[in-house]
């Protein structure tokens, strides 16, 4: 599945709109290939399988996200987006459990002149 967004900024908005009807395929269309992410334990993780099982293993667990974009610079082909996020989750016991942050994610065009996220860190500059 391919994204055809043409504006990196709605790729926060993509993504929220995404993980929040639990759309895994969804998510990881908004993925470049080779992409990493660091994950909000810290590990930096890459390849289709892993993406997969991280952000399946958020919508397992109920995950609500909520972005608020602050900026987005564009240059080069390349686009750095920074956005307040908070995301709840149902913990194993059964509480919902929130943890917020300001991502520092790098995006970037593709040939086909549409966007997808390169390396997404949720955890900004931490």
């Amino acid at each position: 599945m391919k994204t055809a967004l043409t504006d990196p900024a709605q790729l926060p908005v993509a993504f929220e709109a995404a993980l929040n009807r639990g759309d895994v395929g969804g998510v990881l269309a908004l993925f470049a290939p080779g992409a990493a992410m660091r994950t909000v334990t810290g590990a930096v993780i890459t390849g289709d399988q892993a993406l997969r099982q991280e952000i399946g293993g958020t919508v397992a667990a109920r995950g609500r996200l909520t972005n608020k974009s602050r900026h987005a610079l564009v240059g080069a082909e390349s686009a750095l987006l920074v956005t307040d996020w908070t995301l709840e989750v149902t913990a194993p016991d059964g509480r919902r459990v929130a943890s917020a942050g300001t991502t520092a994610n790098v995006a970037r065009r593709d040939a086909d002149g549409c966007w997808r996220f390169a390396v997404l860190n949720p955890l900004g500059t931490a």
